[in-house]
């Protein structure tokens, strides 16, 4: 039963897709298991950039590609990433869509964006992509599943039921416009012609996979500390990113999971509002954010850019249970002479903690207590081998094993797909 789950360790854009790109190769699928087309992986491979949305990042290699029951799928986006790959030579016949995923209405968008609107500077910084809302009729049990898309008498009675409430909502309380039921019937039956090959019962797809021996990887959208439960609330996404969450997102028993890489940054970002304690003051944020490229894969947004938090790293590997982890843009650090790094907050009550902590407003309120590591003053360009990174960038990495007591198995110098170093070999962390 070779499962191995992929997790962002931090508020997401850790480079989850590269890495989960480079365990594909050793993969035999690859799965998706939460999150909606907020969620964008940006992999660099053979000269080609790719931006996905929705796809599994083992597209570029063949794989068999699963869509699991956790995700909300924007039809439209979906079929034009679809699209894309046909028209640069990929085929995605081996793409599978869950029956019970839900599908983001256009209902979902116009909500998300008069809701933002609405709150003003209070804003949560949503992507406004209409995920929060397609989330949120899901617990209401109000949703659209994709399995409806087979049945066009049921989809368009679902459709009206709901357009009959959101205009409603969309005219009286945010004064926008209301949606077209003809309109909305009329493309989402085009999308379901589109569709249909490609959706399957991906939880019995995949449990026999695993009976039958083959290598499984999931793959998590956003990080950690966006957990609908455990991350920073309200400031989160509306889905659960953790490592426990792959198997109610995909449709297996958790006992199937062998093993749980993290990915976090060498440094930190997050999008939209929210606390950040180690948000960098200064000229040197901008310098962060020029040298790693910190704009957003979906929506272009800067990302705020901080110093490397182990406190809340060490909450990462303690909701995960990480068997090991990547440490990725270890060469966006290299022109930087010291290096702080975040090993305790400094609460308003005036104690110090290691750990995480539990009342939001002591995290809203917490200092970050640094260390200040040597950096290496020299680029990482090129190197093929651990034993080749420059003695304080080991260090750095050592550093991080020694708080974390978590084997740093991977260490990403640059943004090419080849630009990764390997502690014990690619295979062997994708075959646990």
């Amino acid at each position: 039963m070779p499962a191995t789950v992929i997790v962002g360790a931090q508020w997401g854009d850790e480079g989850k897709g590269k890495i989960v790109d480079l365990l594909a190769q050793h993969s035999d699928i690859v799965c998706r298991y939460q999150g909606g087309p907020n969620a964008g992986h940006t992999i660099v491979a053979d000269g080609e950039t790719y931006k996905f949305r929705h796809m599994p990042s083992g597209i570029l290699w063949g794989k068999e590609c699963v869509l699991g029951a956790g995700c909300v799928v924007d039809p439209q986006v979906f079929i034009e990433e679809l699209d894309d790959l046909e028209a640069r030579g990929l085929s995605t016949e081996r793409v599978r869509l869950s029956t019970n995923a839900h599908l983001i209405m256009p209902w979902h968008l116009a909500l998300d964006q008069a809701g933002e609107r609405r709150l003003g500077k209070l804003q949560i910084g949503t992507t406004r992509r209409g995920i929060g809302p397609a989330y949120g009729d899901k617990a209401a049990r109000l949703g659209i599943r994709v399995q409806d898309l087979f049945d066009p008498k049921i989809l368009r009675q679902k459709i009206e039921v709901a357009l009959a409430e959101k205009n409603h909502w969309l005219e009286r309380v945010y004064g926008a416009a209301p949606i077209d039921l003809e309109d909305v019937s009329a493309r989402y039956e085009g999308y379901a012609q589109r569709l249909r090959p490609y959706i399957a019962d991906t939880s019995l797809l995949v449990d026999r996979a695993l009976r039958e021996g083959r290598f499984v990887l999931f793959e998590g959208a956003q990080g950690t500390l966006l957990d609908l439960d455990h991350g920073t609330y309200p400031f989160v996404t509306s889905s659960s990113p953790i490592a426990g969450a792959a198997a109610t997102g995909v449709g297996i028993g958790p006992n199937r999971i062998d093993a749980v890489l993290g990915v976090a940054k060498a440094y930190l970002t997050r999008v939209g509002e929210g606390p950040f304690p180690t948000e960098i003051d200064g000229p040197d944020q901008e310098r962060v954010r020029e040298l790693g490229g910190e704009y957003g894969t979906v929506t272009g947004r800067e990302r705020r850019c901080g110093w490397l938090d182990l406190v809340g790293l060490r909450y990462a590997a303690r909701l995960n249970g990480f068997t090991s982890l990547a440490l990725t843009k270890l060469d966006v650090l290299s022109p930087f002479p010291e290096i702080p790094v975040c090993v305790r907050y400094r609460l308003p009550d005036g104690s110090e903690t290691a750990e995480f902590p539990a009342h939001q407003g002591d995290f809203h309120h917490a200092a970050p207590v640094y260390e200040i590591l040597p950096g290496w003053g020299e680029p990482l360009d090129g190197m093929d081998d651990v034993a080749l990174l420059p003695e304080p960038a080991r260090r750095y990495v050592e550093f991080v094993e020694r708080e974390l007591d978590v084997e740093v198995s991977l260490i990403g110098t640059g943004a090419a797909r080849e630009h990764i170093l390997s502690q014990r070999g690619l295979e062997a962390i994708a075959r646990p």
